[in-house]
């Protein structure tokens, strides 16, 4: 579908590319949003991402009349685009622990798919999986990308209390716990790094449009690296590299 404006008040605009979760549309939304906030307009505030749309925030006082039309000129100009996907990826890696407590619904998962834990774990961090969009709690990670084999289905009655930084798979999604909250996907892991932290500069390390490489640790350094993330300078892994550089993968889902 072609890209339209959808009105959310007179100070947030809606540019929606499509009706489904797709890398393709996925990375125009991402493409409007680097040319929003590399080249703001006046009055500009904020852009929120989502799977298929991005929601613009402006003050209504200071914004150009024509907004929506600018923007819509913007949005057909990501559509037409050959290069909307970024050359290269930004990665964040996520040092996951995948044994005992951490991981309680990793032999469902696993025979849910025909395969041993081991064999589950291995899948999990075999790809790099896409941060389509944050919403739920601050800094929860949709990830698309997960291996398809992996697909589980949520819990039938969610858990009040999922720690923060478990790692967990609902249908074809994965993502990260960023902190302690309700929630109905499987847990298989849990990683040390603090993903949402308010008293920090930035609050969060994962923003949509990044991906995310899980790597298998043990125990020990799961608490070696609990330890370090807590200092106020501590910085995680994040790396540059060309697309295809790793394998991925995601499929299509109606949203």
């Amino acid at each position: 579908m072609s890209p339209r404006i959808l009105y959310a008040g007179d100070s947030c605009l809606v540019v929606e590319f499509g009706n489904s979760i797709d890398m393709a549309i996925n990375a125009r939304v991402q493409a409007l949003r680097r040319e929003i906030e590399s080249k703001p307009f006046r009055g500009f505030i904020e852009t929120v991402p989502t799977y298929r749309s991005l929601t613009i925030c402006f003050d209504p006082l200071r914004a150009p009349e024509d907004l929506d039309k600018r923007l819509l000129s913007l949005a057909e100009a990501a559509e037409k685009s050959e290069t909307a996907e970024a050359a290269e990826r930004k990665i964040l890696v996520v040092p996951t622990c995948y044994e005992g407590g951490f991981a309680p619904d990793i032999e469902k998962v696993a025979a849910n798919a025909g395969i041993s834990a081991d064999e589950a774990i291995r899948r999990h961090s075999a790809l790099d999986c896409y941060c389509y969009m944050l919403g739920f709690v601050p800094g929860y990670s949709y990830l698309g990308g997960m291996d398809p084999s992996l697909e589980t289905p949520r819990l039938k009655e969610p858990r009040e209390k999922i720690p923060a930084g478990s790692v967990a798979i609902g249908g074809k999604q994965t993502g990260i716990y960023p902190i302690e909250s309700p929630g109905g996907w499987n847990l298989i892991g849990k990683t040390p790094l603090r993903l949402f932290d308010p008293a920090r500069n930035p609050a969060i390390f994962l923003e949509a449009g990044m991906w995310v490489r899980f790597v298998p640790i043990s125990m020990a350094e799961f608490e070696k690296t609990a330890t370090l993330a807590v200092q106020p300078d501590w910085k995680p892994d994040v790396r540059i590299e060309a697309q295809g550089s790793k394998s991925s993968s995601s499929g299509k889902e109606v949203a």
